[in-house]
C-alpha cells in the first residue's frame, strides 16, 4: 500500500481522500471541538501543530502498512469535515480496527453511514480483511448505533482497555466479518 498512489473513494455525496497540509485548518476546526473529541481518547487539539502531528501519524501508519486514514469531504467542497480509516492492521491475522470522527455541524445527516459502507468495502475487497473491529466507549451511543447500523456485532466489554487523556477507559468490542458484510447483513 505504501508504494501506491493514495486510494480515493467516491460515494454518492462524498470524496474520501488523502489529508494533506492544506487541510490542517479544517482538521483543527473539528479536532479542537470538545464534543467531537469527547470519546477520542485524547484532549481536544489546541494548535494547528496538533493537526499536523495527527496528519503525520496518518502518513506513518500508511507507510508502515499498519493502517490508512481518509479525509472526508463533500463533493462540492475541498474542505475536510472528518476522517475515517483503519489502524492496528494485522495483515497476518487479516484484521484491522476502524475509527472515525466527523465535524459536529455534519452530525445526523447519514454521512458517517455512507463513509463506513465505502471504507468497509475497501477493507474487505482491497485489504483482504476477514474481520474489522471497532472499539467504542460505552457512553458513545452515536458510534454504537453507527456500528450496529453498519452490521457490527457487540462482542462484549473490555474493562480498562485503554489509557488516554489521564484515565482508563472501558471499551465495547464490536466486529463485522467479511461474510456478514458480503451477505448484506448490515
Amino acid at each position: 500500500m505504501s508504494n501506491e498512489t493514495f486510494p480515493i473513494i467516491e460515494t454518492k455525496r462524498l470524496i474520501l481522500k488523502e489529508i494533506k497540509k492544506e487541510h490542517a485548518e479544517d482538521m483543527f476546526q473539528y479536532l479542537s471541538d470538545p464534543e467531537v473529541m469527547e470519546y477520542y481518547g485524547i484532549s481536544p487539539f489546541t494548535t494547528i501543530q496538533d493537526a499536523l502531528d495527527e496528519m503525520e501519524w496518518y502518513n506513518k501508519i500508511r507507510l508502515e502498512k499498519k493502517g490508512i486514514r481518509w479525509g472526508v469531504s463533500l463533493k462540492e467542497s475541498n474542505q475536510i469535515i472528518g476522517s475515517c480509516g483503519f489502524l492496528n492492521w494485522e495483515q497476518k491475522h487479516f484484521r484491522a480496527d476502524i475509527g472515525a470522527e466527523l465535524s459536529k455541524e455534519h452530525w445526523g445527516k447519514g454521512i458517517m453511514s455512507e463513509v463506513f459502507e465505502a471504507v468497509l468495502d475497501y477493507g474487505f475487497q482491497k485489504m483482504n480483511l476477514e474481520r474489522i473491529q471497532a472499539i467504542i466507549e460505552p457512553l458513545n451511543i452515536a458510534s454504537q448505533k453507527l456500528a450496529e447500523k453498519s452490521g457490527f456485532m457487540n462482542e462484549g466489554l473490555l474493562r480498562k482497555y485503554e489509557y488516554g487523556d489521564g484515565k482508563f477507559d472501558d471499551l465495547f468490542m464490536y466486529s463485522i466479518l467479511r461474510e456478514e458484510f458480503q451477505k448484506g447483513l448490515h
